[in-house]
């Protein structure tokens, strides 16, 4: 993802049932392009079933929910 400004980013995982599965990234970040990976675990470190997943994505003035599909 790309930032125009340095602002709070927060990042998660979620399941089909709308719960939490994993927070990628939740903090403030500078101007710039960053990459994230997510390997599969939960916030505990436990293997999370192949499936759909959403991701949601908030700064202070941007949402966004995107749909993944996790193969193993």
């Amino acid at each position: 993802y790309d930032l125009q400004k340095t602002t709070d980013v927060k990042l998660e995982v979620y399941n089909l049932l709308g719960q939490k599965v994993k927070t990628l990234v939740n903090k403030k970040q500078a101007k710039g392009k960053y990459e994230i990976y997510w390997h599969g675990l939960d916030d505990f470190g436990n293997k999370v079933a192949t499936g759909n997943y959403f991701l949601k994505f908030e700064t202070e003035n941007y949402s966004k929910v995107q749909k993944m599909l996790l193969i193993k």
